[in-house]
């Protein structure tokens, strides 16, 4: 490590502090090999603490559900940061609004949101993930995004001093948030519309099982692999990658999933390089075939 004394840290941190940590778990595709550094922030005090201690002489990846992440093969040479339960919190702070920590599944957000008769949060009923990764990339489905709802976010940036940055102060675009890579995000505040609780929750399943129709479930995969490429064609990008790619290709046991092209699946053993180039190839057809640049969505750590 970068002049880092890793004794000191086990010194401080304990068990909260694991070097060569395996990823491959910590992720829906089970891809991944190791990080340098492994830490779980048991509370804002102790991530301070940790933060000033590395002082910015490290990269950071912080990892929530793993829902949206493909991780390299090799050692990551930084540190991997998760945010423990503490980080998990969700409460009612007046009639339309909830404060949730970063660390709330999008499911539990939604379901909270029901249980107080607050629209507007069903759509989130429908995401694998957590409210910092929700947040960083503007989640979404069936037309509703986290900006919809934001109202403003409390962070902590690499050299430990924690902001509030209201939605005002966020460009927020498709999928993206437009926000530093190296801020760590702790809490968000939200609002939504009151509305009577059955609505709400048929709403919900509604949406849900629109979802289970169309997309694969109970399987190695991390949701979208690209974003829809909405400033270049009125077409989904699923309808982009029908039609240019064939769709049996596989590398390794990184295939494309039967029910949803977009959703790439790990058969078994699929290495980092496997779905790289699958991810590369689909990319590369799409580009040939109708001259359309397609982006992704999951975030790549390598």
């Amino acid at each position: 490590m970068k002049n880092l004394n890793t004794k000191d840290l086990l010194l401080e941190f304990k068990e909260n502090i694991i070097l060569d940590c395996d990823l491959k778990k910590k992720n829906w595709f089970n891809i991944g090999g190791k990080a340098k550094i492994y830490f779980k922030a048991e509370n804002l005090k102790d991530l301070i603490k940790f933060l000033k201690k590395i002082n910015n002489k490290e990269k950071i990846f912080v990892i929530g559900a793993g829902s949206n992440t493909l991780i390299t093969d090799d050692t990551f040479d930084g540190v991997v940061i998760k945010l423990s339960k503490n980080f998990n919190n969700i409460s009612q702070f007046s009639e339309d609004i909830i404060i949730a920590g970063s660390g709330v599944s999008d499911k539990s957000l939604s379901e909270f949101a029901m249980n107080i008769g607050l629209s507007g949060f069903e759509f989130l009923y429908c995401i694998p993930g957590t409210v910092g990764g929700g947040i960083k990339m503007n989640a979404g489905c069936f037309g509703r995004e986290f900006k919809d709802i934001l109202i403003s976010l409390q962070a902590i940036d690499k050299f430990a001093k924690v902001i509030t940055i209201p939605i005002e102060d966020i460009n927020f675009k498709y999928r993206d948030s437009g926000l530093p890579d190296d801020l760590i995000f702790l809490s968000a505040s939200f609002r939504g519309i009151k509305k009577d609780l059955k609505l709400i929750k048929n709403k919900m399943l509604r949406l849900k099982e629109k979802k289970d129709q169309t997309q694969p479930t109970k399987i190695k995969t991390s949701g979208s692999t690209f974003r829809n490429p909405i400033d270049q064609s009125d077409k989904k990008v699923w309808e982009l990658i029908k039609e240019s790619v064939p769709l049996e290709k596989s590398f390794g046991d990184a295939c494309i999933s039967k029910k949803h092209c977009n959703f790439f699946i790990n058969k078994g053993n699929a290495k980092f390089t496997d779905m790289k180039k699958l991810i590369e190839f689909v990319s590369e057809c799409v580009l040939k075939k109708t001259g359309i640049k397609i982006e992704t969505e999951i975030k790549i750590l390598e």
